[in-house]
Order: C-alpha cells, then sequence, then structure tokens
C-alpha cells in the first residue's frame, strides 16, 4: 500500500503490460477472406481446405507503384498473389539499363523460392499500383512440400510463365516497334479491368529497352490508324481486335499456349 499526506491508503494501481509487437501488428492486419482470395486466379484454382489451410501465413497488402518487391541476386523473402496490381519482371545490366522479361498480375505469383539460400534472377517493381496477398517464402515451401494441388498449381503457372518470357524474347528480335508496342499494351490489358492504362512514353521505352522517340512515332501511328488514344499519360484502346491483329505473331500465339496453360491450372 501506498502512504498518502492525509493518512489515507490507497491500492497501486497495477502496471498493464503492453502486447508484444507481433500481436499487435497480428491485430492490425486486414482479415483474409475466401472472397478476397479470389480475386488472385491461382489462389481461386486452389480447393477450398487447401487455401484455407493457407489463411494463417497470408496477408492483404497494397504495393504501391514503384515499389520493389526483390531485387535481381536478392534473397525472395516473400511470395505474392497480385489481386488489383501489376508487376513487372525486370532484367537490369550493369550499366542500369532495363528490360522487362515477364508481366503478372491477379493471374499469377511472384517470387517462388523452393529451395534454402535461392537468388533471385531479376527484379520485381509494381508497375500498376493495387493489392495483393504475400506469405513467406518459408511457409509455401512447407506447404510445397505436402503435395497435392498447390505443387501442381505452381508448376503449371511456371510454364504459363515461361511460355511468357519465351514470347517477349522472340518478339523482342523479330517484331517491329509497333509489334511491340501493341503486345505490351494488350498484355497490360489482360491482366486490368478496363481499356484505360495510366503509362507514360518514358516507362514503355525503358520495359521494352528502345529509345523514347521510337515508342512516340508509333503510338501516334497506332493514334492515327484509330487503334488508340494517347493524352497525357493516359492511353485507352479503341480497338483491341485490330491491335491483336497488328501484334501478330508476337501477342497471338504465346497467348493461344499462354490461356491453354491457364485452363489446366484451373483444373488442378
Amino acid at each position: 500500500m501506498i502512504n498518502v499526506q492525509n493518512n489515507a491508503t490507497i491500492a497501486p494501481v497495477p502496471r498493464r503490460i503492453p502486447a508484444g509487437a507481433d500481436h499487435v501488428k497480428a491485430s492490425l492486419r486486414p482479415v483474409v477472406t475466401y472472397s478476397g482470395t479470389q480475386q488472385n486466379e491461382l489462389l481461386a484454382a486452389l480447393p477450398r481446405d487447401v487455401l484455407e489451410s493457407l489463411f494463417e501465413h497470408l496477408e492483404l497488402v497494397t504495393l504501391p507503384f514503384g515499389k520493389e518487391l526483390f531485387e535481381c541476386g536478392g534473397t525472395m523473402d516473400y511470395v505474392y498473389f497480385p489481386t488489383t496490381a501489376i508487376v513487372s519482371l525486370l532484367y537490369v545490366m550493369e550499366d542500369g539499363a532495363t528490360t522487362e522479361i515477364a508481366v503478372v498480375g491477379h493471374e499469377g505469383v511472384i517470387g517462388v523460392s523452393l529451395f534454402d539460400g535461392e537468388r533471385a534472377m531479376c527484379s520485381a517493381v509494381t508497375q500498376a499500383a493495387g493489392y495483393g496477398y504475400r506469405m513467406k517464402t518459408q511457409h509455401l515451401r512447407a506447404a510445397f512440400s505436402q503435395g497435392g494441388a498447390l505443387p501442381a498449381l505452381l508448376m503449371r503457372y511456371n510454364t504459363a510463365l515461361f511460355a511468357q518470357m519465351a514470347q517477349n524474347a522472340v518478339g523482342g528480335r523479330h517484331s517491329s516497334i509497333e509489334q511491340k508496342l501493341c503486345r505490351w499494351l494488350l498484355d497490360r490489358l489482360d491482366r486490368s479491368p478496363g481499356n484505360a492504362l495510366k503509362v507514360t512514353q518514358e516507362m514503355i521505352s525503358i520495359m521494352l529497352g528502345v529509345r523514347r522517340e521510337s515508342i512516340t512515332a508509333a503510338a501516334g501511328k497506332l493514334q492515327d490508324e484509330g487503334l488508340i488514344t494517347y493524352r497525357r499519360g493516359n492511353i485507352t484502346v479503341l480497338d483491341r481486335s485490330a491491335l491483336e491483329a497488328y501484334a501478330g505473331e508476337c501477342y497471338k500465339v504465346a497467348k493461344t499456349e499462354y490461356d491453354r496453360l491457364l485452363v489446366d491450372v484451373g483444373r488442378c
């Protein structure tokens, strides 16, 4: 007891022990729901019981524009399942030159690392801001080792992702600037809710590894032909079928294979 000046006594106030930092952090996380995870096609393809077994490890996160999820040569501590965000996989040369080798949106996953000590072969940067789910790589490895639908799903998706990379490699060598631009725009439309994209010509030139003046000329040509409109960093596609025809094999052949593989993913 504690004595006070009027000789009265009061009981000491017990100290309130704050909750641990991990507990507080966990309590502030958005609740992971079944309906929410359905926004990512890979998560949606999992049997419900398998998906719900991952809930305790999944975390809904904001992916702002320009956020680097991992860098080339670095560790991949988290696996990301985008829902509304679009992420570019980039290869950066020693002189700083950058080329996009693939793009991932609500159909895919980024950062799968199945071996301890594995290093990233490229960088991953958010290109369109949005949301996604992430989980620590160690938890994905543990789930993968149990077999079943998850390993089959991830391996099929990796095949689809390789098809996209092959498309980009072939297109980068044998396609015109206009075809490359059409394919690049179509890749974004496939992962966007509408037909409008917010992107600068400078960003496109960096992603495609070509001069900005070349993108300006190509975009102007497509606009003159009525395929797109472009003003102040906003591109609206007016005629998607014509854009696909213009892209030709640079987009269509690989897209057909990509769609087939994603259909197989949905059957896992």
